[in-house]
Protein backbone atom coordinates (compact mmCIF):
# COMPACT_ATOMS: atom_id res chain seq x y z
CA UNK A 1 0.00 0.00 0.00
CA UNK A 2 1.44 3.39 -1.04
CA UNK A 3 1.87 6.50 1.07
CA UNK A 4 -1.21 8.26 -0.30
CA UNK A 5 -3.30 5.15 0.21
CA UNK A 6 -2.14 5.11 3.85
CA UNK A 7 -3.15 8.75 4.21
CA UNK A 8 -6.52 8.07 2.64
CA UNK A 9 -7.12 5.14 4.98
CA UNK A 10 -6.37 7.23 8.06
CA UNK A 11 -8.52 10.11 6.83
CA UNK A 12 -11.33 7.72 5.99
CA UNK A 13 -11.26 6.27 9.50
CA UNK A 14 -11.72 9.74 11.01
CA UNK A 15 -14.30 10.95 8.51
CA UNK A 16 -16.53 7.89 8.73
CA UNK A 17 -16.17 7.24 12.46
CA UNK A 18 -19.66 8.56 13.12
CA UNK A 19 -21.43 6.40 10.55
CA UNK A 20 -19.23 3.33 10.19
CA UNK A 21 -20.33 0.95 12.94
CA UNK A 22 -18.60 -2.11 11.53
CA UNK A 23 -15.02 -1.02 12.27
CA UNK A 24 -13.34 0.61 15.24
CA UNK A 25 -12.11 4.08 14.11
CA UNK A 26 -9.48 4.20 16.88
CA UNK A 27 -7.91 0.90 15.85
CA UNK A 28 -8.13 1.83 12.16
CA UNK A 29 -6.31 5.09 12.86
CA UNK A 30 -3.67 3.33 14.95
CA UNK A 31 -3.07 0.85 12.14
CA UNK A 32 -2.92 3.67 9.59
CA UNK A 33 -0.29 5.48 11.66
CA UNK A 34 1.74 2.28 11.94
CA UNK A 35 1.63 1.90 8.15
CA UNK A 36 2.69 5.53 7.70
CA UNK A 37 5.63 5.02 10.05
CA UNK A 38 6.70 1.99 8.00
CA UNK A 39 6.58 4.16 4.87
CA UNK A 40 8.56 6.85 6.67
CA UNK A 41 11.20 4.29 7.65
CA UNK A 42 11.42 3.15 4.02
CA UNK A 43 11.75 6.76 2.82
CA UNK A 44 14.50 7.41 5.34
CA UNK A 45 16.39 4.36 4.08
CA UNK A 46 16.05 5.57 0.48
CA UNK A 47 17.17 9.03 1.56
CA UNK A 48 20.27 7.56 3.21
CA UNK A 49 21.07 5.46 0.14
CA UNK A 50 20.80 8.45 -2.22
CA UNK A 51 22.96 10.53 0.11
CA UNK A 52 25.59 7.77 0.09
CA UNK A 53 25.53 7.68 -3.73
CA UNK A 54 25.78 11.46 -3.88
CA UNK A 55 28.79 11.44 -1.53
CA UNK A 56 30.51 8.78 -3.63
CA UNK A 57 29.82 10.56 -6.92
CA UNK A 58 31.04 13.86 -5.53
CA UNK A 59 34.23 12.20 -4.26
CA UNK A 60 34.88 10.59 -7.65
CA UNK A 61 34.19 13.89 -9.42
CA UNK A 62 36.79 15.59 -7.27
CA UNK A 63 39.28 12.80 -8.02
CA UNK A 64 38.81 13.10 -11.81
CA UNK A 65 39.02 16.89 -11.62
CA UNK A 66 42.29 16.51 -9.76
CA UNK A 67 43.52 14.02 -12.39
CA UNK A 68 42.66 16.45 -15.19
CA UNK A 69 44.68 19.17 -13.46
CA UNK A 70 47.61 16.78 -12.99
CA UNK A 71 47.62 15.74 -16.67
CA UNK A 72 47.56 19.37 -17.74
CA UNK A 73 50.42 20.13 -15.36
CA UNK A 74 52.40 17.18 -16.73
CA UNK A 75 51.84 18.33 -20.30
CA UNK A 76 53.19 21.75 -19.39
CA UNK A 77 56.23 20.22 -17.69
CA UNK A 78 56.97 18.10 -20.80
CA UNK A 79 56.87 21.13 -23.07
CA UNK A 80 59.11 23.05 -20.68
CA UNK A 81 61.64 20.17 -20.72
CA UNK A 82 61.64 20.30 -24.51
CA UNK A 83 62.29 24.02 -24.42
CA UNK A 84 65.25 23.46 -22.10
CA UNK A 85 66.55 20.70 -24.34
CA UNK A 86 66.11 17.99 -21.77
CA UNK A 87 64.09 15.89 -24.24
CA UNK A 88 63.44 16.03 -27.94
CA UNK A 89 60.59 18.25 -29.04
CA UNK A 90 58.84 15.48 -30.98
CA UNK A 91 58.88 13.20 -27.94
CA UNK A 92 57.71 16.02 -25.70
CA UNK A 93 54.85 16.79 -28.10
CA UNK A 94 53.82 13.11 -28.24
CA UNK A 95 53.84 12.68 -24.48
CA UNK A 96 52.20 16.05 -23.86
CA UNK A 97 49.50 15.10 -26.38
CA UNK A 98 48.84 11.85 -24.51
CA UNK A 99 48.69 13.75 -21.22
CA UNK A 100 46.17 16.21 -22.69
CA UNK A 101 44.15 13.28 -24.00
CA UNK A 102 44.04 11.78 -20.51
CA UNK A 103 43.11 15.22 -19.17
CA UNK A 104 40.19 15.42 -21.61
CA UNK A 105 38.94 11.99 -20.57
CA UNK A 106 39.22 12.87 -16.87
CA UNK A 107 37.47 16.19 -17.48
CA UNK A 108 34.58 14.46 -19.27
CA UNK A 109 34.24 11.93 -16.45
CA UNK A 110 34.34 14.71 -13.86
CA UNK A 111 31.62 16.55 -15.83
CA UNK A 112 29.48 13.41 -15.97
CA UNK A 113 29.87 12.89 -12.25
CA UNK A 114 29.04 16.55 -11.59
CA UNK A 115 25.77 16.08 -13.49
CA UNK A 116 25.14 12.94 -11.45
CA UNK A 117 25.73 14.84 -8.23
CA UNK A 118 23.27 17.51 -9.35
CA UNK A 119 20.65 14.85 -10.10
CA UNK A 120 21.20 13.29 -6.68
CA UNK A 121 20.81 16.72 -5.07
CA UNK A 122 17.47 17.19 -6.83
CA UNK A 123 16.30 13.75 -5.74
CA UNK A 124 17.39 14.47 -2.17
CA UNK A 125 15.47 17.75 -2.18
CA UNK A 126 12.27 16.08 -3.41
CA UNK A 127 12.59 13.12 -1.09
CA UNK A 128 13.44 15.42 1.82
CA UNK A 129 10.20 17.36 1.24
CA UNK A 130 8.24 14.10 1.13
CA UNK A 131 9.84 12.92 4.37
CA UNK A 132 9.01 16.22 6.10
CA UNK A 133 5.43 16.09 4.85
CA UNK A 134 5.09 12.50 5.97
CA UNK A 135 6.50 13.33 9.40
CA UNK A 136 4.06 16.25 9.71
CA UNK A 137 1.18 14.00 8.63
CA UNK A 138 2.10 11.34 11.20
CA UNK A 139 2.34 13.99 13.92
CA UNK A 140 -1.05 15.39 12.88
CA UNK A 141 -2.76 12.01 12.97
CA UNK A 142 -1.14 11.10 16.28
CA UNK A 143 -2.62 14.28 17.77
CA UNK A 144 -5.98 13.48 16.20
CA UNK A 145 -5.74 9.94 17.55
CA UNK A 146 -5.29 11.25 21.09
CA UNK A 147 -8.34 13.46 20.62
CA UNK A 148 -10.29 10.57 19.11
CA UNK A 149 -9.45 8.31 22.06
CA UNK A 150 -10.56 11.01 24.52
CA UNK A 151 -13.81 11.51 22.60
CA UNK A 152 -14.38 7.78 22.54
CA UNK A 153 -13.99 7.58 26.32
CA UNK A 154 -16.34 10.52 26.85
CA UNK A 155 -18.95 9.15 24.46
CA UNK A 156 -18.78 5.74 26.14
CA UNK A 157 -19.24 7.26 29.59
CA UNK A 158 -22.08 9.45 28.30
CA UNK A 159 -23.72 6.42 26.76
CA UNK A 160 -23.61 4.57 30.10
CA UNK A 161 -25.10 7.57 31.92
CA UNK A 162 -27.85 7.98 29.34
CA UNK A 163 -28.66 4.28 29.53
CA UNK A 164 -28.92 4.49 33.32
CA UNK A 165 -31.20 7.52 33.09
CA UNK A 166 -33.34 5.91 30.42
CA UNK A 167 -33.76 2.78 32.56
CA UNK A 168 -34.98 4.84 35.54
CA UNK A 169 -36.97 7.57 33.83
CA UNK A 170 -38.92 10.42 35.46
CA UNK A 171 -42.18 8.41 35.70
CA UNK A 172 -40.41 5.57 37.49
CA UNK A 173 -38.77 8.02 39.88
CA UNK A 174 -42.12 9.64 40.78
CA UNK A 175 -43.70 6.23 41.22
CA UNK A 176 -40.90 5.13 43.58
CA UNK A 177 -41.23 8.37 45.60
CA UNK A 178 -44.99 7.88 46.00
CA UNK A 179 -44.44 4.30 47.15
CA UNK A 180 -41.89 5.49 49.70
CA UNK A 181 -44.32 8.13 51.01
CA UNK A 182 -47.05 5.52 51.45
CA UNK A 183 -44.64 3.19 53.21
CA UNK A 184 -43.41 5.90 55.59
CA UNK A 185 -46.98 7.00 56.38
CA UNK A 186 -47.93 3.39 57.07
CA UNK A 187 -44.94 2.97 59.39
CA UNK A 188 -45.81 6.21 61.23
CA UNK A 189 -49.44 5.10 61.72
CA UNK A 190 -48.31 1.70 62.97
CA UNK A 191 -45.94 3.33 65.48
CA UNK A 192 -48.76 5.58 66.76
CA UNK A 193 -51.07 2.58 67.15
CA UNK A 194 -48.49 0.72 69.22
CA UNK A 195 -48.04 3.83 71.36
CA UNK A 196 -51.78 4.10 72.09
CA UNK A 197 -51.91 0.42 72.98
CA UNK A 198 -49.22 0.95 75.59
CA UNK A 199 -51.31 3.62 77.43
CA UNK A 200 -53.20 1.99 80.48
CA UNK A 201 -56.79 3.12 81.38
CA UNK A 202 -57.13 5.09 84.68
CA UNK A 203 -58.93 3.37 87.58
CA UNK A 204 -61.37 5.06 90.05
CA UNK A 205 -58.76 4.98 92.79
CA UNK A 206 -56.38 6.82 90.54
CA UNK A 207 -59.03 9.44 89.85
CA UNK A 208 -59.83 9.92 93.57
CA UNK A 209 -56.19 10.19 94.50
CA UNK A 210 -55.67 12.66 91.73
CA UNK A 211 -58.48 14.86 93.02
CA UNK A 212 -57.30 14.66 96.60
CA UNK A 213 -53.77 15.51 95.60
CA UNK A 214 -55.02 18.70 94.04
CA UNK A 215 -56.52 19.92 97.38
CA UNK A 216 -60.19 20.42 98.43
CA UNK A 217 -62.11 23.17 96.73
CA UNK A 218 -64.13 25.87 98.64
CA UNK A 219 -67.47 24.49 97.45
CA UNK A 220 -66.67 20.98 98.76
CA UNK A 221 -65.69 22.39 102.21
CA UNK A 222 -68.94 24.34 102.50
CA UNK A 223 -71.03 21.30 101.69
CA UNK A 224 -69.06 19.26 104.25
CA UNK A 225 -69.74 21.86 107.07
CA UNK A 226 -73.44 21.94 106.26
CA UNK A 227 -73.59 18.15 106.45
CA UNK A 228 -71.97 18.20 109.90
CA UNK A 229 -74.46 20.83 111.27
CA UNK A 230 -77.35 18.76 110.02
CA UNK A 231 -76.12 15.72 111.89
CA UNK A 232 -75.80 17.64 115.17
CA UNK A 233 -79.45 18.76 115.04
Amino acid sequence: MGIFQRLFKVGEANANSAIDKLENPVKMTEQGIKDLKKDLSSCMESLAEIKALRIRSYSEKEQFSHKAQNYESKAIQLLQKAERGDIEATEADRLAGEALKRKSEATQEASRLATEVTNFDQQLDKLGVQVKNLQATISKYENELRTLKARARVSKATEKINKSISRVGSDNTISMLEKMKDKVAQQEALAQAYGEMNEQPRSIDNEIDAVLSQGTSTETSSELEALKMKLKK
